[in-house]
């Protein structure tokens, strides 16, 4: 099955993309949580406008990606992994929890330090919140955080099929839980216990500071129970909370453009 996934990766990539971007599409559009302030149409052709220039841009700033120094780091026996040799179910399920460890500190230090808040605030000024949020990131964090996978895949040495696996958790799940839907509360809470529910990352993106400065993770949800940055509920509930931020809830259509100019404009 492993041999299966890395030689079918681009395939299998963009039928999970696809997969899920069409039932959590879907799924909000039948019952959404929240009525959208913002034409859906808009926000989808200029969020995912977006998500299409960063793989572009990838593909040209980057001879190889994270997958591809795997393959690298595996023939040559860089990396922890590749010394130690655990058995490969092990050492993917290590693999895959540390790289989603990592992404969890990265994405806490793109909130503590302004100079890269600057970046991450565009996927925080949406001041709607549905699956194409969840796909809205400035270009130069993007290579940022691209850079920052192929320091841990040399560090680390995952199997190649565990950087497979974790890419396509990373852009599922982030779709996923960025649903304008909910779950029963009963299945969101015992959900919690091993995913992030759209619920549970809802709070993050509260215009109250206190709040989007809680839930940071995308995948597993135990780093914010660990280090103490989780939130159960935003403070004005699911149905009357604020979305986005402060500064930008008069700028409600936001274009592909003000979007990749937003971290140099004044405050």
């Amino acid at each position: 099955m492993f041999d299966f996934i890395t030689t079918n990766e681009p395939v299998i990539r963009l039928s999970f993309f696809i997969g899920t971007l069409v039932a959590v599409g879907l799924w909000e559009t039948l019952a959404p949580k929240r009525p959208p302030s913002v034409s859906k149409i808009w926000r989808w052709t200029n969020n995912f406008g977006i998500t299409f220039f960063n793989t572009f841009l990838l593909r040209i700033l980057f001879p190889i990606l994270a997958v591809g120094l795997a393959v690298i780091a595996k023939e040559n026996g860089w990396g922890l992994l590749n010394m130690i040799h655990l058995p490969e179910t092990i050492a993917i399920v290590i693999a895959v929890v540390l790289q989603d460890f990592v992404i969890y500190w990265q994405h806490v230090i793109f909130h503590r330090f302004p100079i890269l808040w600057r970046l991450h605030k565009m996927h925080h000024a949406d001041v709607d919140y549905d699956v194409s949020t969840g796909a809205r990131f400035h270009p130069i964090e993007i290579i940022l955080s691209m850079l920052l996978k192929l320091l841990v895949v040399l560090a680390l040495g995952p199997p190649v099929v565990a950087v497979i696996i974790f890419e396509i958790l990373l852009s599922s799940i982030a779709m996923f839980n960025h649903a304008n839907a909910g779950l029963p509360p009963s299945l969101d809470k015992i959900m919690r216990l091993f995913m992030v529910t759209p619920d549970m990352h809802r709070v993050h993106h509260s215009v109250i500071r206190a709040e989007h400065n809680h839930n940071f993770g995308f995948n597993l949800p135990w780093w914010d129970y660990i280090f103490g940055t989780y939130t159960a509920a935003p403070s004005q509930g699911h149905d009357k909370m604020t979305i986005g931020l402060d500064e930008y809830q008069g700028k409600r259509k936001q274009s592909v453009f003000w979007m990749l100019s937003l971290p140099f404009l004044k405050k």
